[in-house]
């Protein structure tokens, strides 16, 4: 594997029981690339992104990031201080559900400046002035600074967790569903948002999706599961035109008929 990637995957297995979750998984991510895994519900593609996010212990196999220093560190075996810290600084996870990754009972200024205090800032003013500025990148209004998140659309919920993953300037962020119960008009409009901000900071995320339309729209690279499998693993724009395995051409020709 390389030197030179963020992230490398190998042969990740995890069992609950007999059952697989995923099985024998390998790949790498590169510094600003984004990967799409799709499939079906029950194809092991959370379970995949939660045992890479060090959310989910797999059964076996590893997990290497490259630290700031260049130096890589197996994620299962570093401390439970340097995981969390990891995690509220050069990461970012954005949940299907924006409940799940935001403070519901204090503002959207609160939500965001908190990753910031988090990193050691504790100068009110700047953490502030950069919380409105984030909402402002993700198209909230600044006067909503001050608004509890429970006070806004689901949509607006998404945009303000956003904002909340990416104001520490993280290297990777790993997205669950991110336009899973919006409605079309305002998936569009995340998508479309969330694209600029992945090109605009040279993200590298993994994005775990059932819809072929989002991994199109955000991904590089595509990896298809099913059964706790990787089956295709390729180029989005190939696996999408050019799809090799039944089970991959089965689901595009689904989109194509819908």
């Amino acid at each position: 594997m390389s030197d030179h990637s963020l992230l490398r995957v190998n042969a990740v297995t995890k069992f609950y029981g007999s059952r697989v979750g995923c099985r024998d998984v390998s790949f790498e991510l590169w510094p600003g690339e984004v990967l799409a895994v799709v499939g079906e519900s029950g194809s092991g593609k959370t379970t995949l992104l939660n045992a890479i996010s060090t959310r989910l212990m797999p059964t076996s196999g590893t997990i290497e990031y490259r630290m700031r220093d260049g130096q890589f560190r197996d994620l299962y075996s570093i401390g439970e201080a340097e995981r969390r810290f990891l995690m509220r600084t050069d990461w970012g996870f954005v949940h299907q559900n924006p409940a799940d990754g935001l403070r519901m009972t204090v503002s959207a200024g609160a939500n965001v400046g908190e990753r910031l205090m988090a990193i050691g800032d504790r100068h009110y003013g700047n953490i502030r002035g950069s919380a409105a500025q984030w909402l402002g990148r993700v198209e909230i209004e600044t006067n909503r600074i001050d608004d509890q998140p429970r006070e806004f659309s689901g949509g607006m919920r998404q945009r303000l967790q956003i904002a909340r993953n990416l104001v520490t300037g993280p290297r990777l962020v790993f997205m669950d569903e991110p336009t899973g119960g919006l409605d079309v008009s305002v998936q569009a409009r995340l998508l479309d948002l969330m694209r600029g901000l992945v090109n605009d900071l040279g993200l590298a995320a993994i994005v775990v999706t059932h819809d072929l339309a989002v991994a199109r729209l955000l991904s590089h690279r595509m990896m298809v599961m099913k059964d706790g499998n990787v089956i295709e693993h390729g180029l989005t724009d190939r696996v999408l035109d050019d799809p090799r395995e039944p089970y991959t051409q089965l689901l595009v020709s689904s989109i194509l008929q819908v």
